[in-house]
């Protein structure tokens, strides 16, 4: 929330103290308030109005971070956010401009003008949606469906953690493009959104489904032609079983192990041999240049409700730490954004 009694030169972030081996917590982070210096030409100061938090900061904790950069220790930690121009030395940038940033985890900053991207005018009324299905994670859905895993009008798909940020814009966007969808999602409620707003023909809560593989085919008893991967461990066991040959597996994460000192494994990839399945990996970091056409397809989706986002809001910076917890713990649906202003 915001704190009127403290300078607009004041900043309030979040530094990594200490490499968590495990599931993090909060000795392993601190909020550092600093002054910001005075503008220099070409700047521009930001007062944030969400920030994101997303899977992938997990691997950045690590010191051997994988597909992106590895947080700096007592430095502040850097993510998706949305902001408000405040005071601008740059003719590109005004007051009252919305812009999306990598400068989250904190609720002000100044920044070169080359490292905001100014949202247009309507963003002011939706801005969290700049960090969920119209940001980041909406393009890796869109783009790992669409351009890794190709599926085709009439085949199945399955979509693993497909309630949130990521999956539920898979599994709409798939049911736009003619699939039959299934998720797996870990409660019953996120089941029942997914069953009556986005259209999903079948849902598992692996929860209390019992053996995965034998709920996935009853829930696709014709097999899964395309799996969307977001968890990993069980749920990439369970889609080789299920996979019809030709199959097609787009990863884009694995959160099951992320906190895992020694990744899950699985014991049937041999089916991928057999079954003659490809499967890619990809960062959505790589394909930014594909951003104008997902916006030219997403927002009209968007804007006619073919396209549904749900958001858990956290209130404040200070409950940044427990909405990236969320993300591990299920106590989120849909994005997880820390509302600042």
């Amino acid at each position: 929330m915001s704190q009127p009694d403290r300078p607009a030169t004041t900043a309030r972030e979040w530094h990594l103290l200490q490499r968590p081996a495990a599931l993090p917590s909060a000795e392993h982070f601190q909020i550092v308030e600093r002054q910001l210096a005075e503008l220099n030409d070409g700047q521009v100061q930001v007062d944030n109005l969400f920030l994101s938090v997303d899977p992938y900061m997990r691997g950045r904790m690590r010191e051997n971070a994988v597909y992106a950069e590895a947080y700096e220790l007592n430095q502040a930690m850097t993510g998706g956010a949305v902001g408000r121009v405040v005071e601008s030395r740059h003719p590109d940038f005004s007051p009252g401009d919305t812009v999306l940033s990598l400068n989250g985890w904190r609720d002000r900053f100044i920044a070169s003008a080359q490292e905001l991207q100014k949202l247009p005018a309507s963003a002011a009324q939706m801005p969290s949606l700049f960090l969920g299905t119209l940001g980041m994670p909406g393009l890796t859905a869109y783009f790992g469906l669409l351009n890794i895993a190709q599926p085709k009008a009439g085949e199945t798909v399955f979509v693993s953690a497909a309630s949130g940020a990521v999956g539920a814009n898979v599994c709409q966007i798939a049911k736009l493009k003619g699939c039959r969808v299934v998720g797996s999602v870990g409660s019953d409620d996120k089941a029942q959104w997914l069953l009556d707003e986005c259209g999903v023909d079948a849902v598992i809560n692996y929860k209390t489904c019992g053996d995965l593989t034998q709920a996935l085919l009853t829930a696709a008893p014709e097999g899964v032609d395309v799996y969307f991967e977001n968890v990993g461990g069980d749920h990439l066991q369970a889609a080789l079983n299920a996979m019809n040959p030709h199959g097609r597996i787009a990863a884009c994460g694995m959160i099951s192990g992320y906190n895992d000192a020694v990744g899950q494994g699985v014991n049937n990839l041999m089916l991928i041999v057999g079954k003659k399945i490809r499967m890619q990996g990809f960062i959505i970091s790589d394909h930014f240049d594909q951003q104008e056409a997902f916006l030219n397809e997403m927002v009209p989706w968007v804007q006619s409700g073919a396209i549904k986002s749900r958001e858990t809001v956290f209130d404040g910076i200070d409950s940044a730490l427990d909405a990236f917890l969320s993300l591990f713990n299920g106590d989120h649906f849909g994005k997880a954004v820390v509302k600042i202003g």
